[in-house]
């Protein structure tokens, strides 16, 4: 395999543990959120609001990794000298 093909590789990857890790985490966040209220309703405002901040923070992390699988696959830094040793490796 080449160079390119491990990078879609990675990126693949590197997607589907990020998805599953803010999947993860945002269903536990959502639970406990959903907990706190059925024991106090009263404190609704406040664990929505926590909720809310904290579900943003979790996405955030898959944005990031989209953004580093997206670098990966179309402004890898490393292209040049990848190719440069390719060419001078004998097969």
């Amino acid at each position: 395999m080449d160079f390119f093909t491990w990078c879609m590789i990675a990126a693949g990857f590197s997607m589907a543990l990020g998805s599953l890790g803010t999947g993860l985490g945002m269903g536990n966040a959502i639970r406990s959120a959903v907990e706190g209220v059925a024991r106090n309703p009263g404190a609704s405002g406040k664990v929505l609001t926590t909720l809310m901040i904290g579900l943003a923070m979790i996405e955030s992390l898959a944005i990031y990794v989209f953004v580093v699988a997206m670098i990966i696959l179309f402004a890898n830094p490393f292209t040049e000298q990848v190719i440069a040793l390719a060419g001078t490796v004998a097969y």
